[in-house]
């Protein structure tokens, strides 16, 4: 059983649905939901949605992040941007625990149009479940962002 989190929701128009799904599924397993939207098939831009999932992340408003587009690219290209963000982009369990057990991602982001609705359901149990590893993979967080260093 997972803890209760907190965690930050963004999409744009190619992940809606399944942004939608995964908050409902987080809802139901007793965790807070930041949706930052967006809440419609419109056309917007992906970049603000990942913008403020990872503000609120690296701000500790939330402990967790989850973004989707269709691809999970462009999402993941934009949250890493941002200093105290590690985003991994998964497109199964092994990619999602990995991620968190190796590189202690603090965002994961989907592809919508790459993967189907019960496979993201999978990953983002595996993603919220698996503790980060430490040991090892420290030193090489350490020179990604050594401000933010386990250490």
């Amino acid at each position: 059983m997972t803890r209760s989190l907190i965690v930050a929701l963004g999409a744009d128009h190619g992940g809606v649905h399944l942004k939608n799904r995964l908050a409902t599924a987080l809802l139901e397993g007793a965790h807070q939901v930041l949706d930052f939207g967006t809440d419609g098939a419109a056309s917007v831009d992906y970049p603000d949605f990942a913008h403020a999932v990872c503000e609120a992340v690296a701000d500790s408003r939330a402990e967790l992040g989850i973004l989707v587009c269709g691809t999970g690219i462009g999402m993941s290209i934009a949250a890493n941007r941002h200093q105290a963000i590690r985003c991994g982009l998964a497109h199964d369990v092994t990619t999602a625990r990995l991620t968190r057990a190796h590189n202690d991602a603090n965002v994961l982001a989907l592809g919508a149009r790459i993967i189907g609705e019960e496979v993201a359901l999978d990953i983002l149990a595996a993603f919220l479940s698996t503790p980060y590893e430490g040991g090892r993979h420290d030193r090489r967080i350490a020179k990604l962002n050594p401000e933010f260093s386990h250490e």
